[in-house]
């Protein structure tokens, strides 16, 4: 295939339009979010990033977000493109990077979804309906697209792009297990799914020291790639994909060891890391981090 002139890329963010939850006015009983103490404020869920990677007339999207607004809002952005959009590629099996994508496929169907066969068994998991029932159409009720679709393994270790080639490099355990980020060597971008946090708070609560140490190399991998980009998939609106989001996010896990190993208590492990990140999007995810590693 001829190689394309340079490709281009943009992000989108998903913005904090949903239910805020106060501990001092809790909300729904919803498993994980029914015990918010006084003054731990949680938007009901972190704003996500969905990334296009552009050639001169085809597109790739990677993360379709996760409400079926968010989704159709993110076709009208990729359609107001001009783009073909050829390919849908999935980070991670976190339900929030990927309950879109059967609402991108029905507004391109000539589009292909992908992700490593981990991140596949990890989406059909993930979509397994008595889960969805069991917390996200309680947690998000009416908001979760009724079509939930799983991508196809991905058999090489990338594909391409208009011959530019996008790699598809297995990371490990980061906010979860078995995660991915996509590198674009030509243009020096890392799209870092959740491996990558840009001034909003970390999801810990599947972690313990050596999962925070397995994140912690999955960061010195990409860091080891020079990106010139980097793209969290969970990040503020407006703010820079800037490489030195690899250092913020290793030096946040580095607090929380820290911290953690000084507390006894959820709570006393969530002041101490609020008061070193106070502005951080979103102080609730650090609560159920907190009391996930110390019930």
């Amino acid at each position: 295939m001829t190689i394309t002139a340079q490709l281009t890329w943009d992000v989108f963010v998903s913005p904090l339009e949903l239910t805020v939850v106060d501990g001092r006015n809790p909300g729904p009983a919803v498993p994980g979010f029914d015990d918010l103490p006084p003054g731990v404020q949680y938007e009901t869920w972190s704003p996500i990033s969905s990334t296009l990677i552009a050639g001169q007339r085809d597109a790739v999207l990677v993360d379709p977000l996760m409400t079926t607004t968010q989704a159709r809002v993110l076709a009208g952005w990729i359609a107001a493109t001009g783009k073909n959009l050829t390919t849908v590629y999935v980070t991670h099996g976190h339900g929030d990077h990927h309950f879109g994508l059967g609402v991108i496929l029905d507004r391109f169907p000539g589009a292909r979804a992908l992700a490593v066969p981990a991140v596949v068994e990890h989406m059909r998991e993930a979509v397994d309906p008595e889960a969805v029932a069991s917390f996200w159409a309680q947690l998000l009720p009416g908001q979760i697209p009724e079509r939930l679709v799983v991508a196809e393994p991905l058999t090489d270790d990338g594909f391409d792009l208009e011959g530019h080639d996008l790699v598809a490099l297995e990371l490990g355990h980061t906010d979860t297990d078995d995660t991915t980020c996509l590198h674009v060597p030509d243009i020096g971008l890392v799209v870092a799914g959740d491996a990558v946090y840009n001034d909003v708070h970390l999801y810990l609560a599947e972690s313990d020291p050596d999962r925070r140490k397995a994140w912690i190399a999955a960061i010195d991998t990409i860091e080891a790639l020079e990106p010139g980009a980097v793209i969290s998939g969970h990040k503020r609106a407006g703010r820079a994909d800037d490489p030195r989001t690899l250092e913020e996010t290793r030096q946040y896990i580095r607090d929380f060891d820290r911290v953690d190993a000084a507390t006894t208590t959820a709570r006393e492990l969530y002041d101490q890391m609020l008061a070193i990140y106070p502005e951080r999007v979103n102080p609730g995810v650090l609560w159920i981090s907190a009391r996930a590693v110390k019930p």
